[in-house]
């Protein structure tokens, strides 16, 4: 091959790729698309889990939602305050008292207190197994501990523990609500940090089966309502609900439940964290001494 052409080719080349590199760069300043630098700004204070917990697919739509005014700026749940004033500074906003939120596993049906009523040897997880028959476990309503949660959360903060039910770690949750979203059995609920009084049973169902399907099943016998001074729980469709803007943790609900299905921290330096988070609000006077005062106060008036 003679040399000239061997030259006069590679002159070519080169010249064709000198050529396409200045019409791509002007295409790129021509046809840019300019990016609010407060995304890039936002991008840079988030934790970057891209978990989806904000709704939006990753951390570049959330920053872009942001800045757009769709999206709170304190719509991350994995960042936490600090991720939240530093968002609200770069957008020139209050943050705000935000409440920290949690994952809770709202049943204490384990293997001792609702037995199986078949045995199960599919798929390990809870989805499949809950097209048969709803479950292999009596209650329709529990947790089958197949750890379909835990499979699917980012940040290593569910588990099923050895009673076959799984348990949140409220130190590691972000409240990302992947687990919510993946449970079948919808028994999952984000619940402020704070609480530590909670209703650990999504049964629906009355009768007398419904004891023997669970020992520690909420039985919507109504005496946590009757009981609670401050009107912060109360059974719907058959189910207690507790209020939690209304909740004192004061326990009393805890004391009168007769299946012990409303479950309270035990002392600890964490509930003592938590309750330094929820102050008690005043005390309501019961029913019969609200009416002896006004009563008094008649008398008064009369006399």
């Amino acid at each position: 091959m003679d040399i000239n052409s061997i030259i006069l080719s590679g002159v070519s080349l080169g010249g064709m790729g000198l050529l396409f590199g200045a019409g791509l760069a002007f295409a790129s300043q021509k046809f840019a698309v300019e990016v609010d630098e407060r995304v890039t700004q936002i991008l840079d204070v988030l934790p970057g889990a891209n978990c989806g917990g904000c709704g939006y697919p990753g951390c570049g739509g959330f920053a872009n939602g942001v800045v757009a005014g769709d999206a709170p700026v304190s719509g991350c749940p994995v960042g936490g305050p600090d991720c939240t004033a530093a968002i609200a500074q770069i957008m020139g906003m209050d943050a705000g008292a935000g409440t920290k939120m949690i994952a809770r596993v709202l049943c204490a049906g384990t293997k001792e207190q609702c037995k199986d009523k078949y045995e199960y040897n599919g798929i390990h997880d809870c989805i499949a197994a809950t097209q048969l028959a709803g479950g292999p476990k009596t209650c329709t309503y529990g947790c089958m501990g197949l750890g379909t949660c835990e499979r699917v959360c980012p940040f290593d903060a569910i588990h099923v523990n050895e009673h076959g039910v799984a348990v949140v770690d409220e130190e590691k949750c972000t409240a990302c609500n992947k687990c919510v979203v993946e449970c079948p059995k919808n028994i999952i609920q984000l619940i402020p940090y704070s609480q530590f009084v909670v209703v650990d049973c999504m049964n629906v169902e009355r009768g007398g089966h419904v004891k023997k399907n669970c020992g520690v099943s909420c039985i919507a016998c109504g005496m946590c309502e009757k009981a609670c001074p401050f009107d912060a729980i109360h059974v719907i469709d058959n189910k207690a609900i507790i209020d939690y803007d209304k909740c004192t943790n004061c326990g009393i609900c805890v004391k009168k439940c007769p299946t012990k299905a409303i479950w309270q921290e035990e002392d600890g330096e964490r509930v003592k964290m938590k309750r330094a988070l929820k102050k008690p609000k005043k005390k309501a006077k019961p029913a019969k001494e609200a009416k002896e005062d006004a009563g008094n106060e008649t008398d008064k008036k009369l006399n």
